[in-house]
């Protein structure tokens, strides 16, 4: 069997798991893998439209399935503009992890689904280095500033790493970090939240006020983009961090046979995307590998 013939055979039984997770779910599924890049967002776009006219669905309900180390807030923003101009409810599927510019993602669905093993992270939001090197991440530079500029004295190390760094650029991170904490802020409200009508703990069976949705979204997204909380952008946030932020996640791992469909899925596609080192991919089972 020649690698062609192998890739079609494992893409038959990957195509057939996600069809399972699709009547498991009763939801368009989606799977999303790599980076948040601006480059994608064309590829991002076609690819929704060619699920949603393949789609059989006429109650425009998606599920994302998501593996991503993070990158730009702005292109997640365009992202959640296509997914919402075609889809009502949207689910979102950590089954390993979905850093930075993912969870910023995440927090655009109606839901958000993970297991003790899936991750979250900080909402540090990553920028083009000065020098185009990269993506460098925004919080870390203004944080060391900011701990610099509170010294009563400065070293002369110190002096030399102001000068070295340009007042435009550090605007423009100052930017990524409040339209990260905006766009959570938002999402949070306008979709999270939505179903959230009545108190179920303190003043229990109280109506729940549009200002109190916002108070909580604006602890939430305080929480996530808090270096000093968590003390790295790469840290793991699990299931149980979260909820202890009182962002109410699904544990999928209550679903004996969901948690084997997404797993199966998810580990199937990543397995045979790692081999090959695939930076990015996208997957719907009726529309051609992208």
């Amino acid at each position: 069997m020649n690698p062609t013939d192998l890739d079609h055979t494992v893409f038959n039984v990957i195509n057939t798991k996600a069809e399972d997770l699709e009547k498991q779910l009763d939801q368009d599924v989606i799977f999303y893998f790599g980076a948040i890049h601006p480059s994608q967002f064309r590829v991002f776009r076609d690819f929704i439209e060619d699920v949603v006219s393949l789609s059989e669905r006429s109650d425009r309900k998606l599920a994302v399935v998501l593996k991503t180390p993070g990158g730009s807030a702005e292109t997640v923003d365009r992202y959640v503009t296509v997914i919402r101009q075609h889809y009502d409810d949207v689910t979102f599927i950590v089954p390993e992890m979905a850093m930075s510019a993912g969870t910023i993602f995440c927090m655009s669905g109606d839901r958000i689904m993970m297991d003790y093993s899936s991750a979250l992270g900080p909402i540090d939001p990553q920028v083009i280095a000065a020098d185009q090197s990269g993506y460098v991440a925004a919080l870390g530079y203004l944080d060391k500033v900011a701990e610099i500029s509170a010294k009563p004295t400065l070293a002369p190390a110190d002096v030399v790493l102001l000068k070295s760094m340009d007042l435009g650029v550090l605007a423009l991170y100052e930017q990524a970090r409040d339209l990260s904490i905006d766009l959570l802020k938002k999402w949070l409200v306008e979709y999270k939240f939505k179903d959230w009508t009545v108190h179920r703990t303190t003043n229990k069976g109280d109506r729940v006020t549009l200002d109190e949705k916002q108070v909580r979204a604006e602890e939430i997204a305080a929480a996530l983009s808090d270096h000093r909380l968590w003390h790295s952008h790469g840290r793991s946030l699990s299931l149980e961090k979260l909820q202890s932020l009182r962002l109410e996640i699904d544990d999928f791992s209550a679903n004996k046979a969901l948690q084997s469909a997404i797993r199966q899925y998810h580990d199937l596609l990543t397995v045979h995307l790692e081999r090959y080192g695939q930076p990015f991919f996208l997957h719907n089972c009726r529309v051609n590998a992208v």
